[in-house]
């Protein structure tokens, strides 16, 4: 078995897990992507429904934001995958022009591994978590104990997402840490990917990290944070909808809102986009707007809600359909 025949077997394997109805069969992959780990597991459902229904077999590598826009800077993909919008600098690299669209919505849970709280974290007290300022249970009247931290090993959009909005919330955590892919955490162990995370939570009592909300589950519990008008909500289809509904993309389709506004936001929501290429894509092409379209089509958006995400809507879906014409041959 190849090499791809094997990626698209785990790909397959993984979506049936996430209730996709793709077969795990070695079959050749026509396209080949890599990027962020937050919208993997969509991702994953949407290829196997694609393949089923005779669309082309793609193998989707959760590899994280960073290593997806170097492997799509590289070359060495048909289409990345970000949670963070590809920069001026690394799109003038991409020779063959870059096409980026929005392909669905997500909120960050700060989630949390502590039976019997029932978790309210003010925006500054979020920040002091992971400035570890706070570090006993006590502290948030959750019981008493160490707080062990997680973050991400890896460069990841997720974490761009996270830090975005903690120095949204608090200047001395834009001052001490910042904002970006990777930083300096002052505290905490690292995992590879959304999964690494929660998988750290999972199996670390007394422990809070950030992820995807489609991978709070088992023993974790995602917190109530809150939002700029006051009230605490918890990440969902309704917070995250009102906090995306109001981005506003620039003409790279790319958008965000650090702190949204509005009594049912959720505080910590974030776009994620694909990122393919203008040209040079030959006899590919054709497959890459079909992948694209039916990731676009209402019956994908429509899984988002179930799968932990939020699905696109109004005017940031159409712009996003509408880029897809821009992949050409």
């Amino acid at each position: 078995m190849t090499f791809a025949k094997k990626a698209l077997t785990l790909t397959a394997l993984a979506a049936v897990a996430g209730g996709g109805v793709g077969v795990a069969t070695a079959q050749s992959t026509n396209l080949n992507g890599a990027g962020a780990t937050f919208p993997a597991p969509i991702y994953q459902r949407w290829f196997a429904d694609l393949a089923a229904s005779g669309g082309p077999k793609t193998n989707y590598q959760s590899v994280g934001s960073g290593a997806g826009i170097r492997q799509f800077v590289a070359g060495t993909v048909d289409f990345g995958a970000t949670d963070e919008p590809i920069t001026a600098a690394q799109a003038a690299k991409v020779k063959r022009g870059v096409v980026q669209f929005p392909a669905v919505g997500g909120t960050i849970a700060i989630a949390y591994n502590k039976p019997g709280c029932d978790l309210k974290l003010t925006q500054q007290q979020a920040a002091d978590v992971f400035l570890g300022t706070i570090n006993d249970w006590k502290q948030l009247k959750c019981g008493s104990g160490k707080i062990t931290v997680a973050h991400r090993s890896d460069g990841s959009g997720t974490t761009y997402a996270f830090t975005n909005s903690l120095a949204a919330f608090s200047p001395t955590f834009k001052s001490k840490v910042g904002v970006g892919k990777s930083v300096n955490w002052p505290v905490g162990v690292g995992g590879k990917g959304n999964e690494g995370v929660a998988g750290v939570l999972s199996t670390t009592p007394g422990s809070i990290g950030y992820v995807n909300q489609s991978f709070v589950k088992g023993v974790l519990k995602a917190a109530a944070v809150q939002n700029k008008a006051g009230k605490f909500v918890k990440p969902d289809f309704k917070s995250g909808s009102a906090a995306l509904n109001g981005i506003t993309l620039d003409k790279d389709l790319a958008g965000e809102d650090p702190n949204p506004a509005g009594a049912q936001s959720y505080p910590i929501s974030t776009l994620t986009w694909i990122l393919a290429y203008k040209t040079g894509n030959g006899a590919k092409a054709a497959d890459l707007r079909e992948a694209f379209a039916f990731m676009l089509n209402n019956k994908s958006q429509g899984l988002a809600d179930n799968l932990g995400y939020v699905p696109l809507r109004g005017d940031i879906l159409k712009k996003a359909k509408a880029a897809i014409a821009n992949v050409g041959s």
